[in-house]
């Protein structure tokens, strides 16, 4: 192993078992209020946390090579979530609910990957995937990709096209590279995460964006990390990762950890309400 490559371990893992250590130790922040119900408006409001603490929780169970250390937490946290959902029925009342939702599926994917399963669920969902209606549900085109991955991951049928449905998105169309926006490099990100599968299928990502995503990575993670969106750049990072060949870019990763606090507070940008940016020092 080359001297570089054990700096960026270094650095990866550094940032990794903090980050992940903060989430452990915090995790109980994410619960329900008392008497919550699938009936609720907005999960971005009320259970997007928990749904990406519990994928957090399994790529950790993924990566138990690297990380065997973290593997009991990593077990808790997904029990947490999955009592919180009442070990699926809140989804199950939700997604009766709300029949043309997909959060409820992309919620219920990785938990069903790491082995938390409820039957009536997935019947559910097997037959609301065949329908017309739901195959029509507008979605933008990264969204799409969310919900074909949430299928293949929850072992429903997947749709085939996967490289049509990359095609429709801002990265399929391999846009000049200054064309691009903080939206639209989150929305790029999230294509990547889920042509690969969160970097366990990297052959997904069809040949010719592997090659657009290794010529413009660079640009990009040295544009983030002068801003210092460090969430963005982090994203950025897991873009390469997920890639058949990662470069591994050992000065965006060290920047990163750079910026992280050894208390678990990060000092990260925002935009306010006027387009200004304002400079927020969070500590969980």
């Amino acid at each position: 192993m080359t001297a570089a490559n054990q700096q960026w371990q270094q650095a990866a893992l550094s940032l990794t078992r903090a980050a992940f250590g903060w989430l452990h130790a915090n995790h109980r922040r994410g619960a329900f209020p008392q008497g919550t119900t699938g009936d609720f408006d907005d999960p971005n409001s009320l259970y997007k946390s928990l749904g990406e603490t519990a994928l957090g929780a399994y790529l950790v169970t993924r990566a138990g090579d690297v990380l065997p250390g973290e593997q009991p937490a990593a077990r808790e946290l997904l029990d947490f979530c999955w009592a919180q959902l009442s070990a699926g029925d809140l989804l199950y009342e939700r997604q009766v609910l709300h029949q043309l939702m997909t959060d409820p599926l992309e919620t219920y994917a990785h938990l069903a990957a790491a082995g938390y399963r409820h039957q009536p669920l997935e019947e559910l969902f097997a037959h609301l995937t065949r329908l017309r209606g739901w195959q029509a549900i507008e979605q933008v085109p990264n969204r799409c990709l969310a919900v074909a991955n949430a299928c293949r991951v929850a072992g429903l049928p997947a749709p085939d096209g996967w490289e049509a449905l990359a095609e429709r998105t801002w990265l399929g169309r391999m846009p000049e590279p200054w064309m691009i926006d903080w939206d639209t490099a989150y929305c790029l990100t999230h294509t990547v995460f889920h042509l690969t599968d969160w970097s366990l299928a990297p052959q997904g990502v069809p040949p010719q964006l592997t090659g657009y995503l290794q010529r413009w990575l660079p640009t990009w993670l040295d544009v983030w990390a002068e801003t210092q969106e460090w969430d963005l750049l982090a994203e950025l990072l897991l873009v390469d990762a997920c890639l058949p060949e990662p470069q591994y870019p050992l000065a965006a990763w060290q920047a990163l950890a750079a910026a992280a606090r050894p208390w678990g507070q990060t000092d990260f940008r925002l935009i306010d309400p006027d387009g200004y940016y304002v400079r927020v020092t969070s500590t969980g």
